[in-house]
């Protein structure tokens, strides 16, 4: 069985990683191509190119790199033709790989309809609850079946043409730090029972140079506040040197977690007070650690403008959507400021508990408890291509 797979971002590497070991585990015999980063190449994946080339987010952002993505687009779409797969997975990354399941679908080049016999499986179905909802209907051109990872996503999909199952979210299945590996974080760091601080401004280079310097400033009010406030930031893979360099800019010096460290990323996630994270899948890993949390985030302002107006949602972070609440504090575009963010931080660091409930139902919702979301994924995708 050959499966040509596509990811854009870390997150998207992370779902593939899990599919690919379930589908090992149903189909031994599989042979795996595509586009990844470390999480699938340690699954047996060899990346046609570096993964972090498609790791752009923002309408402003990607027109810098449009003709380098357009070229990408067509050497992947033609390597899918050429391996002629069993299946396309193509995993989030909307605006990259959708493109190549156009071409793969659709294209004629030299009298050749590239592809009308490629199943294509799309893993994350598009947030048409949340804006542009043309896009379901325009992706099941190309789009057989979709893998969901939210519960009320399905129904979207199949009154698009598609089918779609929901699979779980795989950060249910993600190991967690216990107490004794949280006390032992603060231990040998030197925190012993000061509050904690875990600040996580995101994984694209973007975000991160957009986010510092307003992450700063709130970490140094609130230090100013609780004097005894410490302070630790799990670096993402492809941004460590970005965010060594911005945070030596910082009043109050972090503590620095390289991304190879994932057991003390995990400790510290446990051991945290409370959390300031850019918004995103990251929302659930806290909801997993049981960490409570205040979201912040901001685009390039022509993007924050023109995803403002199309916004039909009043939040953005997934634990408020999943539990059907909006017990997350978020702060986004114009309200991404220090002044606005710092007392609803302090706020959530003196009553914690006020988050319990909405990040119980959230993971109970995405299947905790539930078979693994990679296996069930891959049951999905057999059951798709037959």
């Amino acid at each position: 069985m050959k499966v040509f797979m596509i990811a854009g971002e870390p997150s998207g590497d992370r779902l593939g990683a899990a599919l690919m070991e379930g589908l090992k585990t149903l189909r031994p015999d599989v042979e795996f191509m595509g586009i990844g980063g470390v999480a699938m190449e340690e699954q047996g994946l060899t990346s046609r190119f570096p993964m972090s080339e498609l790791s752009i987010m923002g309408i402003a952002e990607v027109a810098p790199k449009y003709f380098h993505l357009k070229r990408r687009i067509r050497e992947t779409a033609e390597a899918v033709v050429a391996a002629d797969p069993d299946v396309l997975i193509t995993i989030d990354s909307p605006d990259f790989c959708l493109r190549v399941a156009r071409i793969v679908k659709e294209e004629e080049v030299e009298g050749q309809t590239f592809g009308h016999d490629i199943p294509i499986v799309h893993y994350v179905a598009p947030s048409v609850w949340a804006w542009r909802p043309k896009r379901a209907a325009k992706m099941a051109r190309w789009v057989d079946h979709v893998l969901a990872l939210l519960p009320f996503e399905p129904p979207y999909m199949q009154a698009a043409g598609m089918g779609c199952d929901f699979v779980g979210h795989p950060v249910v299945a993600e190991p967690q730090a216990d107490d004794a590996a949280a006390q032992a974080f603060r231990d040998a760091r030197g925190i012993s029972d000061a509050p904690l601080l875990l600040v996580l401004p995101g994984s694209r280079k973007g975000e991160v140079s957009r986010l510092a310097e307003r992450f700063g400033e709130v970490i140094a009010h609130a230090k100013r506040a609780k004097p005894d406030l410490q302070v630790v930031l799990p670096m993402a893979q492809g941004v460590e040197d970005l965010v060594r360099e911005l945070t030596a800019k910082w009043s109050v010096s972090p503590i620095l977690i390289p991304a190879a460290q994932q057991d003390d990323k995990r400790a510290a996630f446990k051991a945290a007070d409370v959390a300031l994270a850019a918004s995103g899948t990251v929302s659930l890993e806290l909801a997993a650690a049981h960490t409570p949390m205040v979201i912040a985030y901001d685009m390039n302002w022509l993007s924050r403008f023109l995803i403002g107006r199309m916004l039909k949602i009043d939040t953005v972070t997934l634990v408020n959507l999943v539990s059907d609440t909006r017990s997350i504090p978020e702060f986004l575009g114009k309200d991404c400021t220090p002044d606005r963010i710092t007392p609803a931080l302090l706020a959530v660091l003196d009553a914690p508990e006020a988050q319990n409930e909405a990040m119980r139902v959230t993971m109970e919702r995405l299947g905790k408890g539930g078979e693994a979301p990679g296996l069930r994924a891959a049951r999905s995708v057999l059951g798709a291509i037959g």
